[in-house]
């Protein structure tokens, strides 16, 4: 299991906003393009001590090639719709990739 890691950070002002945005549009939207290799989506988030609100969304994936179809061809590259952009002070270009070696629940 491959687990994509990817942080944004917004104004505290726009924090819920982007979070209402990720659980009305974008999560739904990456479920509805029925990604065979797609196993799971999360989000944090937490309060920075410099007043930013960081977003930490994390992707389950059976393998690269999955995450390579998500991403249109480039594994690493980030993939952030114009909305969010909208409601984004700054995110990272690049998401980086865990092989997943234990899991407990």
């Amino acid at each position: 299991m491959i687990r994509r890691v990817w942080h944004g950070w917004t104004a505290a002002a726009q924090a819920d906003a982007y979070e209402r945005l990720l659980r009305e549009r974008i999560f739904p939207g990456i479920r509805a393009r029925g990604l065979a290799g797609l196993r799971g989506l999360e989000c944090w988030r937490r309060r920075t001590d410099g007043g930013e609100v960081e977003f930490v969304t994390v992707m389950a994936f059976d393998g690269m090639e999955a995450v390579a179809e998500f991403t249109g061809g480039d594994p690493a590259r980030s993939v952030v719709p114009e909305a969010a952009r909208a409601l984004l002070a700054r995110f990272d270009e690049r998401s980086v990739h865990y092989e997943s070696v234990i899991a407990e629940e």
